[in-house]
């Protein structure tokens, strides 16, 4: 839960929706490059425009049918099922409201990966060239409590092993071009809650101490957790961990999220093409990059229970 002095840093706002805003012209324009003729909607769980208030313009739009794309890109109760239950919430207080399908995950999609990977590069340029070749880098994602995390997926533990998955392919793709392998680490951020909870860790902060005992002089920071920079990036990476990583006399870089990267924008509609085309009968090629291939359409029966109460859901096996 951020604080109000951390939004008053920013303007006293959140930058989510303007990046929101950039990403959906980016869908739009895509979209319409590639011929393909539907209106694009827009709504958030917590803040103006609501999820609710976009399906009632679909249903007073006459549409039928409506594939979802979550800015969320791995599996969870927060980052996959909590969405799916406000799909479910936001139907049945709009009656008429259309048939919502939710798309794929998208953790290893290359759209998603590969502009990661030239964020690293990128950031990677911007070190000292005497530190670049022996800095570490240090995957960053949204922490959640371990209860969470142990259920994550239909057989638990996905949530983490998604993330480590795809930091290794990042890992390798960023040796491969620079010709230096270096080590990396998962790390969290965004902790909250009740202090007896336990929560994924080592935050990101406390692993900066790590390194900076062990020697090491220069990080990358990829917040591979998330698809933009919002509070979490510009809070608790560029403004808390860069604190403390020229404290300890860290030379650190924030590598650049997907944003709005033309791959990041030209994915969404591969998947939802993709989609499309299995809901005709059709054989589709479904890419993805590591270990772990394409995940599903449907979230399996079970899938990221919630942790409090067992709640409807649309867009799984169960509904």
């Amino acid at each position: 839960m951020y604080k109000r002095q951390h939004y008053a840093l920013f303007g006293g706002r959140s930058p989510i929706n303007d990046l929101n805003r950039d990403l959906l012209a980016g869908i739009e324009a895509d979209l319409a490059a590639a011929g393909i003729d539907l209106p694009v909607y827009w709504g958030n769980r917590n803040w103006d425009p609501y999820l609710v208030d976009a399906v009632r313009r679909m249903e007073e739009d006459g549409v039928t049918r409506a594939a979802c794309f979550v800015t969320s890109a791995y599996s969870s109760w927060s980052s996959c099922r909590q969405y799916r239950e406000n799909l479910f919430d936001a139907v049945a207080a709009v009656p008429g409201a259309p048939v919502l399908d939710k798309l794929r995950h998208y953790f290893n999609h290359p759209g998603f990966v590969e502009p990661v990977v030239d964020g690293v590069l990128a950031s990677l340029a911007e070190l000292p060239a005497e530190l670049r070749d022996s800095a570490r880098l240090v995957f960053v994602t949204h922490s959640i409590p371990l209860a969470m995390a142990d259920s994550a997926g239909p057989e638990g533990g996905a949530y983490v092993a998604q993330h480590l998955d795809v930091a290794a392919e990042v890992a390798a793709r960023v040796a491969q071009a620079a010709g230096v392998e270096r080590d990396h680490a998962l790390v969290y951020c965004s902790r909250s809650g009740p202090p007896q909870v336990p929560w994924l860790e080592p935050d990101v902060n406390d692993h900066l101490e790590t390194l900076a005992a062990e020697g090491v002089r220069a990080v990358v920071m990829v917040p591979i957790g998330f698809v933009s920079d919002h509070m979490e990036v510009v809070y608790d990476l560029d403004t808390e961990a860069l604190a403390t990583a020229e404290r300890l006399g860290l030379a650190a870089v924030r590598s650049a999220t997907a944003g709005a990267d033309p791959r990041f924008v030209a994915m969404v509609r591969d998947i939802l093409v993709e989609r499309a085309a299995i809901e005709r009968g059709a054989d589709v090629t479904r890419p993805a990059v590591g270990g772990l291939g394409a995940l599903w359409d449907r979230c399996p029966m079970g899938c990221c229970p919630n942790p409090k109460v067992d709640r409807p859901a649309l867009c799984g096996e169960e509904a």
